[in-house]
């Protein structure tokens, strides 16, 4: 049992560890987490019934504590009814003597006396006496499965519906919460809070409260029979228990500690893999991999020691714990034996009660700890739910603040100063004046950030103004009730949010009680009409999770509707066609400028085509409204509006909402693109967009999970959208756990460790059914009746104890120690391992979400030491388990198999109860969770969409459908409290059953095949034990299911063949550096709707300098990453030296290159290091890294450092100013001696003075190599051989400077301006 409790904390040791960081950054402010509620404030939700319910439930836990010393009072009178019987026996077997009156006489009827002049009383009817004890017993189980019953579903149920209260209550709160709020609060960590902290709090309020006071009144009761039993031996016992304590207390103190070492010393490793993750592309230019994979493993050696010595630790306090133990038998059964032999103070029955008392009582006292942490974990969870609960909001539900009569829509904002709540520091509205008039359409512009959208949100009133205030017709929408103020309001957003439900639902949530003639009628106002009855369900058509089956026109249309159904009379258009494509746009448009009639609508957009038939127009810059007019008037002020209609009208549309120029381009007389056609065509296409624009606005809800797999063409990603919907719930449940076979493969070389191992557990194993021996032996020689024979055998029996408990000391150690050496040695290859693993994968494999440096780095932290869980401690606890049932049967069985056989029958029924305590220890919090899948998915597609629902007033029919979502679960939790309360009342009193059967029927072997009554307690306690021990060892395994799933996930990664890994492909031996692409085009994995690269063709010969210039997102920096093979290009080839990329070897490749990009990647280490990183290949020398540092300009300024080349460059060089950094960039790439140089804007991020530095030094290493250089200053590339003008992913113009200047197109364009590109 110890054993086991010290597991345990050593578990949540590590894993209190683990969690520290991480909670506290959950919270913002870390002071807040140690802030909890009184225990007795979780039951403020109750009410007069369920105080009551508690109440009785404590009562009976607090008689179902008693049970177990009341059984003690019995066993007692058993043994010593037993031992009566015994010396009957042996008295009536001298022919001589006969048993009289119930005195044991000659036969001559004088009574026999002893040598003290005491007569012996006869005539036990052990038959009779075992009958009446059986009765006892199974009183006593009947009493302890109704109490235990009752505890349970009492208190069960009774917190089932505090909880359902709780969670109705809170999100009824959150949905009435004012949107700034939400800012602050992330919708992931809200629903977290639903689902973890409320079943925390669950947890606190349940069972576990009744099992507490179960154990501490077994524990009360307990040493309360120990002291009625005998008070000298108690004390003698009780004053060795805190030998146990203090062994106890202190392992859980080194092993928090050790494990805090283990940690501290992975996270070393752990930065290791971060920073290489992070850096992978440098790391992968360089050639880095392998010196990587070493470094991380020298770091993982420190923390292997650590683990090892934690097991070690582990292992000597458990075998001090079983050793103490003994001794304690030893010394208590000494001391006891001397009571009832010598002093006659004690009866052997009273000996067995009071040793048991005590034991009993301190063994609940141990197990009443886990609750405890229950509680402390349920009151620190309620303490931000109850913050929310009881915190003031703008209510949405209130009935308060008046509604007008008549309303003619004039809006009017007074001096508005706001910043949002998340970031307060930012003034998004400075002193806004603006007014709008009623049934005008007044158009809001200006750069983004310049507070447009935020009007429309002060407008719905999802803010309140820091300053200032907004009026309605003249009254500030403070006063006005909030449901009623929103409901005069339709918005139309950029990206409207659709709810998963069918088209005529999402339109009729506009209004309470729509018809569908009016639903039709808005369809038709909408332009939406004609598309919905061409569906085959028509208004029926479910839209799908977000809208997510419908294309980015069709949700546009559907919201319009939605807003025109409300019949409002203020009209918000935020952006309503931006994401479309022209065609859905000229529709939406045409269905938009119909809903405006005889509205007030304030029109928001960037595109200015879109607004210039409004009837007033307002300029906004930097939260102010600096000029209003009509289009023609702004025109004319040449202010804000009017350098947007300029640059739009240039056609470098600076949106990212522009459709794709698929189309040809045309260099017209003014040398900039403008597209020969912009019809995105298909609706395919567009529906393609909008799928993929619904995914990355949710990709930002749920990143990890979100993007399953691949993510290719529109045909997956349909499948996607199923696949995400179920991913979203089960994130890697889709692992097939892994073969524990494949797992042990990894762990072969540890054999010696997992034998030796295996030799321990199987001597702990003995340990149970031998103390059984030990103790059926010392009741045996209570009826001896020679006193120095029996002092003998006391004292072996003693001495046999010592022993047992020396031998456990030094087999706890060997498990320990041995499996924690194998099991850490497996642990640091499967990180070593996965890394590797990691590092081989192609660039594109990381812009997952799911491969996020952070993610990637857990996985490697987490899983690698969750698979220990299915080697070395699970072979140890199944060797363990099965020496201990082996050796108790082969000892039951070999002194009476008819007992044996009859308490094997009871065997399987306390096994599963001891499975059951287990399973209580852990609490049911995982099945509850379950339950509640469709709440949380309406709790989280509610929260997600907070804003669409507040503007629509529908947060009541969210709380209604989340608390009708609510009701399966809690007439769920409300059945199980039963069935629970079953299961454990039977779990209880399987014991008293099996005694009752067992001791009854023990008796009457005693009485008629002469069994000695020791045997019957060696039989009993020998089973007994085993089965009670196997029950819990079994439910103790460290999780073994989830670390098979870890191992498989591990050797998912283990065994995933990366796309481009083509080690073994083609080298030369004359590389000369001529690079071609021809035909590129490319679309990154991660955003497959972008097209990067549309046929680039371009070459450069050995020795030239080719220079990209263009506008950023044009594609030049993926033309170097398809030249380094971070990605291959999607059609088209890139040839160097004539042999196509995907054909050449990669590192030979990359060997070829040197790369300085924009913000250089450097390591946490040297400077000689950091240049020495260049080449991998070999170990660069220090003459090579001097005259490296001198091309670079470096050599002086290293050597006025105080450690010249050792001084550390701090982590991603922080220690060094960027010019700095970037000359150390240069010099690593020189001593790669590369052919082909590639600067990616080398010194785009530099001061004028470094720029010249780093200038020259990129000139000096310009010599005679290829190279390509992106630029974002012109000034830099003007001696370059080539200049190529990219735009949209094609060269739109190529040749020297002066021949570009002289065909005056648009690089003469760029010079002349000086515009920046970028």
């Amino acid at each position: 049992m110890k054993k086991d409790k010290g597991e345990i904390s050593s578990m949540d040791g590590s894993e209190s560890n683990k969690e520290g960081p991480d909670a506290d950054l959950k919270n913002g402010k870390p002071k807040e987490k140690t802030l909890s509620v009184g225990f007795f404030e979780l039951f403020r939700f109750s009410t007069w019934r369920e105080i009551l319910m508690m109440v009785v439930g404590s009562v009976c836990s607090l008689v179902h504590g008693a049970a177990t010393p009341l059984m003690l009072l019995v066993y007692g009178v058993m043994t010593n009814t037993f031992v009566d019987y015994e010396l009957e026996v042996q008295e009536l077997a001298d022919p001589n003597k006969t048993c009289q009156n119930n005195t044991i006489s000659w036969l001559n009827g004088s009574a026999v006396e002893r040598t003290d002049n005491t007569t012996m009383f006869c005539g036990v009817d052990i038959e009779g006496e075992m009958t009446r004890f059986a009765l006892y017993y199974i009183g006593i189980g009947f009493g302890v499965l109704v109490l235990s019953y009752f505890q349970i579903a009492l208190w069960v149920s009774a917190a089932a519906r505090q909880i359902q209260r709780i969670r109705k209550t809170y999100f009824r709160k959150i949905m009435r919460m004012e949107i700034g709020w939400f800012d602050c609060n992330s919708v992931g960590e809200l629903n977290t809070r639903i689902s973890d902290d409320i079943n925390k709090i669950n947890n606190a309020i349940a069972d576990q409260v009744s099992i507490f006071i179960e154990r501490i009144s077994t524990f009360i009761f307990g040493f309360m029979v120990g002291f009625i039993g005998g008070w000298k031996l108690t004390l003698v016992v009780i004053s060795v228990s805190p030998l146990i304590g203090l062994a106890a207390g202190l392992m859980a103190m080194a092993v928090a500690r050790l494990t805090g070492r283990e940690l501290k010393a992975y996270a070393k490793a752990g930065a290791v893999a971060d920073e290489v993750l992070s850096s992978i592309r440098t790391v992968a230019a360089f050639g880095g991999e392998h010196k990587e994979t070493e470094r991380y493993d020298r770091n993982l050696v420190e923390a292997q020691v650590w683990g090892v010595k934690k097991g070690a630790i582990i292992g000597v306090f458990q075998g001090y714990l079983w050793c103490i133990i003994f001794m304690c038998y030893a010394l208590a059964f000494w001391y006891g034996s001397k009571l009832v032999v010598e002093t006659k103070e004690l009866t052997a029955g009273g000996l067995v009660q009071v040793f048991f008392g005590v034991l009993l009582g301190a063994m609940n006292l141990g197990q009443a700890s886990p609750c405890l942490e229950a509680f402390a974990s349920g009151r620190a969870a309620a303490k931000s739910i109850f913050d929310t609960i009881d915190r003031p909001e703008i209510d949405c539900f209130s009935e308060e603040g008046h509604a007008l009569d008549k309303v003619k829509g004039d809006i009017e904002f007074h001096s508005v100063n706001f910043s949002y709540p998340s970031r307060p520091e930012v003034k998004i509205l400075d002193d806004l004046k603006v007014v709008v008039k009623a049934g005008e359409t007044t158009a809001f512009v200006g750069p983004s950030g310049s507070g447009k959208s935020t009007t429309v949100q002060l407008i719905q009133r999802f803010y309140d103004p820091k300053e200032g205030m907004v009026t309605l017709d003249g009254h500030d929408i403070r006063s006005l009730n909030i449901q009623w103020l929103r409901s005069l309001i339709g918005i139309v957003e950029q990206e409207p949010v659709l709810f998963a439900t069918t088209i005529a639902e999402n339109i009729r949530y506009a209004r309470a009680g729509v018809t569908m003639e009016e639903i039709i009628d808005a369809a038709k106002q909408a332009n939406a009409y004609s598309f919905i009855m061409s569906l085959p369900q028509k208004f029926d058509t479910l839209v799908g999770e977000g809208g997510g089956q419908m294309s980015g026109g069709q949700k546009q249309r559907i919201a319009i509707a939605r807003a025109l159904v409300r019949n409002p009379r203020i009209l918000l258009l935020d952006m309503a066609t931006s994401a479309l494509d022209n065609e859905s746009e000229a529709v939406v448009q045409a269905a938009l400028d119909k809903a405006r009639q005889g509205r007030t609508t304030i029109s928001i957009a960037h595109r200015l085509s879109t607004i210039r038939n409004a009837d007033v127009i307002v300029g906004f810059e930097h939260g102010r409204a600096v000029e209003r007019g009509t289009h023609s008037q702004l025109l004319d002020r040449k202010g804000v509006y009017f350098t947007l209609v300029t640059l739009q009208n240039q056609g470098m549309d600076t949106d990212a909402d522009k459709p794709e120029k698929t189309s040809e381009m045309v260099v017209t007389e003014d040398g900039l693109e403008r597209a020969g056609s912009f019809s995105r065509g298909s609706y395919k296409n567009s529906l393609r967009r909008s799928l993929r624009q619904r995914t990355y606005s949710q990709l930002s809800n749920n990143l990890p999970d979100a993007i399953s797999g691949k993510l290719e063409v529109s045909s997956e990603l349909f499948e996607m959208e199923e696949i995400e919907t179920n991913k979203k719930k089960s994130k890697g449940k889709d692992v097939e756990p892994a073969p524990v076979a494949r797992i042990l493969k990894y762990n072969r070389p540890e054999w010696p460790y997992m034998l030796l191992g295996s030799v321990g557990a199987a001597l702990n194993g003995c340990v149970n059914p031998v103390y059984a021996l030990l103790f059926s032996q010392i009741l045996g020689t209570f009826s001896i009746q020679d006193a120095v024979e029996q002092r003998k055998q006391i004292n072996g029996i003693c001495i046999f104890f010592l022993m047992v408990g020396i031998i456990s000391f030094f087999s706890q150690f060997l498990q320990g120690y041995s499996f924690a050496k194998s099991g850490e040695l497996l642990t640091r290859r499967l990180r070593k391992f996965g890394f590797q693993a990691m590092l081989k994968q192609e660039i594109g494999w990381f812009d997952n979400p799911m491969n996020s440096p952070g993610a990637l780095t857990t996985r490697l932290a987490t899983d690698a030491s969750m698979v220990q869980g299915a080697t070395g401690s699970q072979i140890g606890m199944i060797v363990n388990s099965l020496t201990n049932i082996g050796s108790a049967f082969i000892i039951a069985y070999y002194f009476s198999w008819k007992l044996s056989l009859v308490v094997t029958c009871f065997l399987p029924l306390i096994g599963l109860s001891g499975v059951f305590q287990a399973k209580m220890l852990t609490g049911f919090a995982t099945e509850d969770k379950k339950a509640l899948e469709a709440a949380g998915q309406v709790s989280s597609e509610a929260l997600s969409n907070i804003r669409t629902i507040a503007g629509l007033a529908k947060e009541k029919h969210f709380v209604a459908q989340y608390e009708e979502q609510l009701q399966a679960p809690y007439k769920g939790a409300k059945k199980k409290a039963h069935i629970y309360g079953i299961c454990f009342a039977f779990s209880q009193c399987v014991i008293f059953m099996a005694f009752a059967a067992s001791f009854r029927y023990g008796g009457y072997l005693v009485n008629n095949e002469g069994l000695q009554y020791m045997m019957v307690f060696r039989v009993i306690s020998a089973l007994v034990t085993s089965a009670t021990a196997l029950g819990r060892a079994s439910s103790f395994t460290p999780d073994y299911a989830k670390a098979k799933i870890a191992a498989a996930q591990l050797f998912k990664l283990l065994d995933r063949v990366p796309k481009i890994s083509n080690t073994d492909g083609q080298t030369w031996e004359d590389f000369k550096g001529r690079v071609e692409f021809r035909g590129c085009r490319f679309t990154y994995p991660t955003r497959p709707d972008v097209q990067v690269l549309s046929g680039l063709e371009v070459c450069v010969d050995p020795g030239q300098t080719l220079a990209f210039v263009g506008s950023s997102g044009c594609g030049k920096s993926t033309s170097v990453q398809l030249l380094e093979r971070f990605y291959d290009p999607d059609e088209g080839q890139v040839l160097i030296d004539g042999r196509p990329s995907d054909t050449v070897s990669v590192p030979f490749l990359r060997s070829q290159i040197g790369i300085v990009s924009q913000e250089p990647v450097l390591f946490d280490c040297s400077i000689a290091e950091n240049i020495q990183y260049g080449d991998n290949s070999r170990s660069v020398s220090m003459e090579e890294i001097i005259e490296a540092a001198k091309k670079a300009y470096l050599h002086d300024f290293v050597m006025t450092l105080p450690e010249k080349y050792e001084t550390q460059v701090g982590a991603q060089g922080s220690q060094l100013s960027r010019g700095q950094k970037q000359r150390i960039a240069i010099a690593r790439a020189i001593v790669r001696k590369p052919k082909i140089l590639l600067l990616d804007e080398a010194t785009s991020a530099l001061d004028t003075e470094s720029e010249k530095t780093v200038q020259a030094a990129l000139d000096e290493a310009r010599q005679g190599r290829t190279c390509i250089v992106i630029a974002h200053r012109l000034t830099t590339i003007q001696n370059a051989d080539i200049i190529a003008v990219m735009s949209q992913g094609v060269v739109i113009e190529k040749g020297t400077h002066e021949e570009l200047m002289a065909k005056k197109a648009a690089y003469y364009k760029l010079v002349t301006t000086g515009a920046p590109i970028s």
